[in-house]
């Protein structure tokens, strides 16, 4: 049973996941596993993700314009993704939580890094039918370690120059297919197995649905590049943390 303090912070950090993804497009599985890590094994921080992530991830998906001709360019970078998410799995739910959180903090210092130089590059298009199952799978093995579904999922989207609504479906495809996989791989190694654990992360979709709403709602009001910034520098030091207390 979840202490109050416990289900208090839960409802807090879905809201700021939430809220970052109203906002800027994504960033709710990276802030809020990052956050969650900080009082609870990564395995269970996954698990608790599953269901916000999925609804507003769907939401995203089925909000764009081309999803027939996305899912016929990208199918064989969804196909990596599950296999290397499902075989990864194993890290996040292993004997030894610590890598899996320096596993993450990494990734989070990664993504923050990346983010923050602007860095990126272009996907020659004869090069797509190659890279594309490679990304997938790097994707998934890093999800399965991690529960973050961004590297390298995100700077290689990016660097295929999609207009910007079919970028932004294109993640959203590409972290429903993700979401759906750490599923699978979490119940196939019984880190999935408790109906409190289901209904914990049903909850959790309120808060997360609440903060998505208000982000939308203020992206007019506010600088988003400015927000953005401290975004990625909020991640860069969480990432640095959770790196540091797995490690020493």
């Amino acid at each position: 049973m979840l202490s109050a303090g416990i289900i208090a912070w839960i409802g807090a950090v879905f809201l700021a996941a939430g809220f970052v993804k109203g906002v800027v497009g994504m960033g709710l599985p990276t802030v809020a596993m990052g956050l969650l890590a900080v009082t609870m094994p990564p395995a269970e921080a996954a698990a608790l993700l599953l269901i916000p992530s999925l609804v507003t991830n769907l939401w995203q998906l089925f909000t764009g314009p081309a999803f027939a001709g996305l899912w016929r360019r990208l199918w064989t970078m969804m196909a990596g993704i599950m296999l290397g998410t499902v075989a990864g799995a194993g890290v996040l739910t292993g004997v030894h939580p610590g890598a899996a959180s320096a596993g993450l903090g990494a990734a989070l210092v990664l993504y923050a890094i990346l983010g923050l130089l602007r860095l990126g590059f272009t996907m020659p298009a004869r090069h797509e039918a190659l890279m594309s199952p490679l990304a997938g799978v790097a994707t998934g093995l890093v999800t399965g370690a991690t529960g973050v579904f961004v590297i390298p999922a995100v700077p290689y989207l990016q660097s295929l120059r999609l207009e910007k609504d079919d970028l932004i479906q294109a993640l959203g495809l590409s972290f429903t297919v993700s979401t759906a996989a750490l599923a699978i791989g979490l119940f196939r190694t019984g880190a999935l197995a408790s109906p409190m654990q289901l209904t914990s992360s049903i909850l959790a979709l309120l808060p997360a649905l609440a903060g998505m709403f208000i982000g939308q709602a203020l992206r007019q009001a506010m600088s988003v590049e400015t927000f953005r910034r401290v975004f990625f520098v909020g991640l860069l030091a969480l990432g640095v943390y959770l790196a540091l207390e797995a490690l020493l």
